[in-house]
């Protein structure tokens, strides 16, 4: 009797390859599809259903992995997800890399071992090897924030870059002329995009931003020690961009310190909003990221593939982003 080993050797993929076709989860592509169930067909292969029960059985668990779980953008996105999860009879478990590729491998090998359903992941950085490690353990993976490459995967964001691009043409238009931009790693796509949406717009204005863009961490207190980096800058930058909301709020830290006033001398815009028992003065003009819908939409998209309801294209959901203009950005008045 022909076994699904057989079946993949035939159609020349991976047993798992074999068994998404034939339990109809995951996302395959019509050639393959075509040739496993030729493949199917030639042999005379016929499924064992009670193994494929067996195979099967779900642990109704959830995994989101972000990057910083004390950041509040984050912790409104587990929300939805709990929320989500929580109406489907599902337990969420909650992993935190602290933005460390190592730390989000760790993870991704423990969850595979406790067999969780699918997985919400804020990847660390660029690599796509989370994602096909877990895949290989039969794990459906919904990407959350950011984007990936080498890989194609369910992905739940917003557009970064235009409304990076928004928050600098709002500090031109109250005359800034100087406006430096820190965010996070090189490897991380949302710095890439808001770093993009920046000089897209300053380009657009005819204006320069070679020495003004620092990189460092989607933290406090990388805002704040490459602010002191930013103002020893001759002539002085007039706005500055946090590229988060930890990171404006070390911006806003480090001024203060420097006995800069926010926005008399220097004018702050950020990334993502803060809840109201962590507002800062002034009040921050931000890009506000519809967090918890994204946990929402994100955790309703991976049930629905790991009950094999979507087996098609992999989905792109790109939600919204509100500007929301406070007292940390004023018209420049200092040439």
């Amino acid at each position: 009797m022909p076994t699904v080993l057989d079946v993949a050797k035939r159609a020349g993929v991976a047993p798992i390859t074999v068994s998404r076709v034939i339990n109809n989860s995951g996302y395959i592509s019509l050639a393959t599809r075509e040739r496993v169930e030729a493949a199917v067909k030639e042999l005379g292969y016929v499924p064992n259903t009670i193994a494929r029960g067996l195979r099967s059985k779900r642990t109704h668990t959830l995994a989101l992995v972000v990057t910083d779980i004390t950041n509040p953008y984050f912790t409104s996105m587990a929300r939805g997800v709990e929320d989500v999860a929580g109406e489907c009879n599902y337990t969420v478990i909650y992993c935190n890399t602290d933005e460390s590729e190592a730390k989000e491998e760790k993870y991704a090998n423990m969850l595979a071992q406790r067999q969780v359903d699918g997985v919400l992941l804020v990847p660390s950085c660029g690599n796509e090897n989370t994602i096909k490690f877990l895949r290989s353990n039969d794990i459906d993976v919904v990407v959350l924030d950011r984007h990936i490459s080498g890989v194609e995967t369910d992905i739940v964001c917003t557009d970064s870059k235009n409304a990076a691009n928004y928050l600098i043409k709002l500090l031109i238009g109250l005359g800034h002329k100087r406006i430096a931009i820190i965010t996070g790693q090189k490897e991380v796509s949302t710095s890439v995009d808001r770093v993009t949406g920046y000089q897209q717009a300053l380009a657009e204005a005819g204006l320069s931003d070679n020495e003004l863009v620092f990189y460092g961490a989607f933290n406090e207190q990388s805002g704040y020690e490459l602010t002191k980096q930013v103002m020893m800058h001759s002539p002085k930058p007039t706005a500055i961009f946090g590229a988060n909301n930890f990171i404006a709020i070390g911006i806003i830290k480090a001024l203060r310190d420097l006995n800069i006033d926010v926005p008399a001398d220097v004018s702050v815009v950020g990334f993502d909003d803060l809840p109201e028992y962590m507002f800062i003065k002034p009040f921050l003009t931000v890009a506000k990221q519809p967090a918890y819908e994204m946990g929402r939409l994100a955790a309703d998209l991976l049930l629905k593939r790991i009950s094999g309801e979507l087996s098609e294209e992999y989905q792109e959901i790109v939600l919204p982003i509100e500007i929301i203009e406070r007292e940390s950005s004023a018209p420049n008045k200092n040439g």
